[in-house]
């Protein structure tokens, strides 16, 4: 088999590389991933995330505070400050605090009115019912903040 150029004898054979395919392969890669991309960042636009950070609580005078744990029974046990009560008397002793403390601060009508909050602290072992029973049982005696106080992770600054 002989082999003609045709003309010119200075000519040498092709050997550049053939980048079409290349370029093919990654157009379409390209295509794949402006597809995919939205659809794997599934989110509601507008939506602000909030900062984490470590505030230390102010205990004021007013505020309740609660412990929830469970006993070797099993049961749910509330202690306000370091009394253990049921959930009648909690329910009882939360309304009588917060009637106490509108009429200290002036009744209903004082629009500087400052209601008292309740915070929680449960142990990390007590079933949420216990935990929610404790915030509905506040939130029908009329307590609006009801926070849960918690162990900073360690070496955590505000």
């Amino acid at each position: 088999m002989a082999m003609s150029t045709g003309g010119d004898s200075t000519e040498k054979p092709m050997s550049d590389i053939n980048t079409t395919p290349l370029v093919d392969v990654m157009l379409v890669l390209l295509i794949i991933f402006l597809i995919a991309v939205p659809v794997a960042i599934q989110t509601v636009k507008g939506i602000k995330l909030p900062q984490v950070r470590f505030d230390p609580t102010t205990t004021k005078p007013e505020n309740v505070s609660l412990s929830v744990t469970t006993d070797a029974a099993g049961q749910c046990a509330v202690y306000w400050n370091t009394t253990q009560v049921n959930s009648k008397e909690l329910l009882d002793r939360a309304v009588e605090k917060l009637k106490a403390e509108i009429a200290r601060q002036g009744g209903p009508g004082n629009p500087d009115l400052e209601l008292p909050e309740a915070h929680i602290r449960a142990d990390v072992n007590t079933p949420y019912r216990c935990v929610g029973g404790t915030i509905y049982t506040m939130q029908m005696a009329g307590f609006a903040k009801v926070g849960f106080i918690s162990s900073p992770p360690p070496g955590a600054a505000g």
